[in-house]
């Protein structure tokens, strides 16, 4: 794929800066957009590890790597909800942050990565992203078997809202991004809320499925515990102006049903609906 495209793949170990360096000798960008999400859907703080070792420790090593090859842009992904207060208020760029556990790892890669640029002088810009959502991601996939099989309830009265960001979006932020000529902080979602009632409901809707079940909060929180229980009830309310404004960019799919539609279209031409079916 990467050679289709006009690019050369080449492999190094993300905690190794020397590995690293070799990799990316040549490179006036680099990117730090790995990330280890456990999908199950109940998870403990040791299930979350490796993805701290990676926006730490692999922040650490690239930002290093950026350092070593002379590079203009150092660009880290990062999650809005590691900034969003806890009673779902919205907020921006300039907002207090509040992290969880879960996502305070995220704040610390942003601070490592702006720390370095200022010590090395090459740009920084930290992209705290919404929740993905896309063709092949692999909790979209799953959240759209859960659908089909009505394991996917609305939790509560469904009427906390998302900022989500589909996959194509993300890529071309980060092309957006690669042209920064000063360090900071932007936040990249769709440009529209989705409710989470009403996201579950069209998914289920163009899936053909039978609509989500409906489960009180305390029911859905001792079978899935608080973060996802929490992640489905508190509002993420954020938005793109901020980034817009700052790199002219405008998302493909502006809110999440242009963006489903384009998922279950996918999925039709590629067979995963019969796959799901089975």
């Amino acid at each position: 794929m990467i050679q289709s495209l006009g690019g050369e793949s080449r492999h190094a170990d993300l905690f190794d800066a020397e590995s690293l360096t070799r990799a990316a000798e040549g490179a006036e960008v680099v990117i730090h957009a790995a990330t280890s999400i456990p999908t199950k859907l109940r998870t403990s703080l040791k299930n979350w590890e490796m993805n701290d070792r990676i926006r730490r420790e692999g922040t650490q090593a690239l930002t290093t790597c950026a350092a070593n090859i002379g590079a203009k842009v150092y660009l880290q992904q990062s999650v809005v909800w590691a900034a969003k207060p806890s009673d779902g208020a919205a907020f921006d760029e300039n907002s207090p942050t509040a992290p969880d556990p879960i996502s305070r790892s995220s704040l610390d890669g942003e601070k490592l990565a702006l720390e370095a640029g200022e010590r090395s002088d090459f740009t920084v810009v930290a992209l705290r992203c919404g929740w993905f959502y896309g063709a092949d991601a692999a909790h979209t996939r799953s959240l759209g078997q859960d659908l089909l099989k009505r394991r996917m309830p609305i939790i509560g009265k469904g009427d906390a809202v998302w900022s989500c960001l589909h996959l194509d979006d993300a890529a071309s932020a980060f092309v957006a991004a690669a042209d920064a000529t000063h360090s900071g902080i932007w936040h990249v979602v769709d440009n529209q809320l989705a409710p989470v009632g009403e996201f579950l409901s069209y998914f289920a809707e163009r899936l053909g499925a039978p609509p989500p079940r409906r489960v009180w909060t305390w029911l859905a929180r001792l079978v899935a515990g608080s973060y996802a229980v929490n992640f489905c009830t508190i509002s993420t309310q954020t938005s793109n102006a901020k980034f817009r404004s700052d790199f002219g960019w405008e998302p493909r799919f502006p809110s999440f049903k242009e963006g489903l539609d384009q998922i279950i279209s996918t999925w039709q031409s590629e067979g995963f609906f019969q796959e799901m079916r089975q």
